[in-house]
């Protein structure tokens, strides 16, 4: 194929950008332990759908505006910094269960009683996670500037861009399926204070990481 050596190339970058910790994991795992397998998977298939986004202003060429306008990628940075730190203010903020109710969490989650957001909600949460995240922006310009020829046909430049959407709801997916089993959910709703506090800290260290 004509193609296949710079494909292959996608796939590798991708994959080892995909597989990174960051703002979209730390996401996905307190979504698969706070609200369940369901949860994560919808939060997933926002971070997945976020790609299309950052697809479609590459093909479209705004990722050149954007590196020609250090204001509005600053500007990026901030909105994204202030969503995060949002996130990492929530999970900070919920409160510590009562001694004797602990066991109950476990007990809730083995027995599925635990309430659900609403799935449009998971959806959104993972959609702005991925969508606002400025390493994310950064990667696909470096993709279609670098990797990516010029000359590559609009719909192969497509092409790519829904594999790499599908290869990131697949890859998030199967972390939301082990993440939330029941026994790793129990482990951490044992430990929920400290989980959400833990992931409240990273979120907040990861929205000063893309501001700085």
């Amino acid at each position: 194929m004509e193609y296949l050596d710079e494909f292959l190339l996608i796939v590798i970058a991708h994959f080892f950008a995909v597989a990174s910790p960051g703002p979209d994991f730390a996401v996905v795992l307190k979504q698969s332990v706070q609200q369940g397998r369901r949860n994560a998977l919808w939060t997933s298939a926002g971070v997945g759908a976020a790609i299309l986004l950052h697809v479609a202003y590459c093909v479209l060429g705004v990722a050149l505006i954007l590196t020609q306008s250090p204001s509005l990628f600053m500007a990026l940075k901030y909105l994204a910094g202030a969503y995060l730190a949002y996130l990492g203010v929530q999970a900070l903020r919920a409160a510590k269960p009562p001694a004797s109710n602990e066991g109950e969490a476990v007990k809730d989650v083995e027995n599925k009683t635990v309430q659900e957001e609403p799935v449009w909600v998971a959806f959104r949460r993972g959609f702005f996670t991925n969508a606002l995240n400025p390493k994310a922006t950064l990667f696909f310009m470096s993709l279609f500037t670098l990797v990516i020829s010029p000359t590559t046909p609009t719909s192969i430049q497509v092409g790519y861009g829904v594999y790499m959407a599908l290869a990131t709801w697949a890859w998030f997916s199967m972390l939301s399926m082990m993440l939330s089993r029941d026994n790793v959910r129990g482990f951490f709703q044992q430990r929920g204070y400290w989980f959400d506090r833990g992931i409240g800290i990273i979120l907040i260290a990861l929205a000063v990481r893309v501001v700085i």
